[in-house]
């Protein structure tokens, strides 16, 4: 306390003694014990308040001690169970904690990892993944700033996320205690399966297998990928202790169509440890999607080389030129590109009412607008004769179908005739047009759906420059061709736009995580954020049913179904206020990641010992970990002294005492008859 608050508190001493004094012994003829005792209460209660309007600082000072945190993660994963180490990297981790050198050493941290990563002390080695990433990740936030030691409890066999060999920080030293059993078994292992989700019927799709061996002796084996109970291709290879992969390329065919689910097997004469990883299940979707698009027109134009070449970069795409007056070729098409119509072309447009195909129309110097006019009403034409180039510039709010902006704002010009050009229904402008810089708020490239039937509209000629452009920008024609194969793609397509737009997988494999997404649409196609969207699904099986509620996200609604077993599964997604429904069916392969492996992965854990100058131990070196720990003399505990600075005012019992002193003389003066 300063001298300031200790002279005034002197002075209520003085102030506090003079009225106590003055109120019951200044001519007071009766000095009874009474009298003493009600005097020396007065003089406590005046005393109090005078203290309180003080109010002194109390300073209390105490040493604390902070010890350096010990960071014990332990692997949660189902693999430490398949390795049968659960009970070892328990038995580990409770001869840890509970060493009382250690702890009084350190303040030691228990966590668990599979794939994410949680403070625990109990431990089930359930976990579908692992992700060493992670521990680095959250003990670099939890330990922030502070130099500690981290023993992690593992088999260093990780799944999924970064290699975690260089995301640890080399400042704060790593010890892995590494379990499972280290002696090299022979096993055969499919590594790693490469395959496209779709492929195209009666064509033939690739697969890329890489096959690794574990073992010292030479070793022959057969490599095979079934379809049910029918072999489909078969390989014989061969491993040695100095070739311990093997990579293969194969060409399957795409027979049937829909969801086709093969299975990849590696063995050989030799008895294995794990067999589980012998095997590998996989699907593809084979799809029949080939189609004849016709290009009509009547004049020749670089414009018709052009798209003819980005179309057939589909395989799956064929391609004729056909004449005006020629519809005999045009009954099997799927899309027809009409190219500059004119009157000419009317017996196609008046066949086409009929048949309903849908078309792309390009427009340029030589078209009839007024012809046009008369065939379409998506779109109104009011031209002159006069030549104008149109730029283009890319709308991003264009929702039909998804399309990378590959710099279409800096495509040369398109030549068409100059006028007017206005929407009328249901129109999506995907380009909109430019002379010169300055906006005509008209359509470039726009798409019209009506009664079912889709129509495309590029309003200009010279589209081959675009291609050429696209490839001087990209060394290569693929972006242009993609976003060509985009349009075609949509008019080729024979499903009208729903309301309830659903997005999912075919297959998934065990321990993927399973997001079904969905849209919901309100008349006016748009985006609704108040539909109330659920999902029932159905094991094919068992036909037990789970439901589960749509969650809102960024301009969609998603439901995690994460923890289904491998099997069969039926869906339905229900909009609630609509009562739109939308079925469909999904599989799940059984694959276990976390059961591919024989042996703890010795290599990378000391690599990461050494990465932060700790070092690996095993499972019987826990004693040799623990002791080099407390031998450290890095890792010091910090004493402080913690100053502690409070108000009077704050101290509740000095403002009970004064009412209680109070209370007591009132009660004292009043049965004693002084009031």
């Amino acid at each position: 306390m300063t001298t300031n608050t200790i002279l005034l508190l002197l002075l209520s001493l003085v102030i506090a003694g003079g009225l106590s004094y003055f109120q019951y012994f200044f001519k007071a003829k009766n000095k009874s014990n009474v009298v003493v005792f009600l005097a020396f209460l007065r003089f406590l209660a005046i005393f109090g308040l005078l203290v309180l309007l003080i109010n002194p600082i109390m300073t209390k000072n105490s040493l604390e001690i902070t010890k350096t945190p010990l960071a014990i993660a332990v692997d949660n994963s189902s693999s430490i169970t398949v390795l049968k180490s659960d009970k070892k990297a328990e038995e580990l981790y409770q001869k840890i904690i509970s060493n009382p050198a250690l702890k009084e050493k350190f303040e030691i941290q228990s966590y668990q990892f599979d794939a994410d990563f949680k403070p625990s002390d109990k431990f089930d080695f359930k976990g579908k993944q692992t992700n060493l990433d992670e521990v680095s990740r959250n003990l670099k936030s939890i330990n922030k700033n502070l130099i500690f030691p981290t023993v992690i409890i593992t088999d260093g066999n990780q799944t999924t996320g970064n290699d975690y060999v260089y995301r640890f920080d080399p400042v704060n030293k790593v010890y892995p205690l590494v379990v499972g059993d280290t002696t090299t078994f022979l096993d055969l292992k499919i590594n790693q399966l490469n395959v496209n989700k779709y492929a195209f019927h009666k064509n033939k799709f690739p697969v890329e297998v890489f096959l690794q061996y574990s073992g010292d002796k030479n070793a022959n084996a057969d490599f095979t990928i079934s379809q049910g109970n029918t072999v489909v291709a078969k390989e014989k290879i061969s491993f040695s202790a100095s070739k311990k992969t093997a990579t293969l390329n194969l060409l399957l065919p795409a027979d049937k169509v829909g969801l086709q689910i093969f299975k990849a097997s590696i063995s050989s004469g030799s008895k294995e440890k794990n067999s589980y990883n012998n095997n590998k299940n996989f699907a593809v979707e084979v799809i029949d999607q080939k189609s004849t698009i016709a290009i009509v027109s009547a004049i020749n134009h670089p414009d018709i080389a052009a798209l003819k070449r980005s179309i057939e970069v589909n395989a799956q795409r064929k391609v004729i030129l056909t004449k005006p007056n020629d519809i005999n070729q045009l009954q099997e098409v799927s899309v027809l590109v009409l190219y500059q119509p004119t009157s000419a072309f009317k017996a196609i447009f008046d066949n086409n009412k009929l048949a309903g195909t849908n078309t792309f129309i390009i427009t340029g110097n030589n078209t009839d607008f007024n012809f046009l006019n008369q065939q379409q009403n998506s779109l109104v034409f009011k031209m002159s004769g006069q030549r104008e180039d149109y730029l283009s510039e890319f709308e991003s709010q264009f929702n039909l179908f998804a399309i990378e902006n590959i710099g279409f704002e800096n495509f040369p010009p398109l030549q068409n005739l100059f006028g007017t050009i206005t929407t009328n229904g249901n129109v999506s402008v995907l380009f909109s047009s430019k002379i010169r810089n300055v906006a005509t708020n008209a359509p470039l490239l726009a798409f019209a759906e009506n009664q079912g039937k889709r129509t495309a509209f590029l309003l200009g000629e010279n589209s081959w420059k675009w291609r050429l452009q696209s490839h001087i920008d990209n060394q290569s024609f693929d972006k242009y061709d993609v976003f060509i194969d985009k349009i075609i793609q949509y008019l080729a397509s024979t499903t009208s736009r729903k309301s309830l737009v659903v997005t999912h997988e075919s297959f998934y494999n065990s321990g993927e995580a399973i997001v079904i997404n969905a849209q919901y649409f309100n008349k006016n196609y748009e985006f609704d954020e108040k539909a109330r969207l659920t999902i029932t699904v159905t094991n094919a099986e068992t036909k037990l049913d789970k439901n589960y509620d749509l969650l809102k996200g960024n301009n969609s609604f998603s439901a995690n179904l994460d923890g289904l077993a491998a099997g069969k599964y039926n869906f339905n997604v229900k909009e609630l206020n609509s009562n739109t429904v939308y079925s469909s069916h999904f599989e799940i392969l059984d694959f276990d990641i976390e059961k591919q492996f024989v042996n703890p992965d010795v290599t990378k854990l000391k690599q990461l010992a050494l990465q932060t100058n700790g070092k690996a131990f095993f499972e019987d070196q826990a004693d040799d970990l623990i002791q080099q720990l407390l031998e450290n003399k890095e890792y010091k505990s910090i004493e402080k002294n913690v100053s502690t600075k409070t108000p009077l005012i704050d101290w509740i019992w000095l403002l009970i005492l004064i009412a209680i002193v109070l209370t007591t003389e009132w009660f004292v003066r009043k049965y004693n008859g002084m009031l």
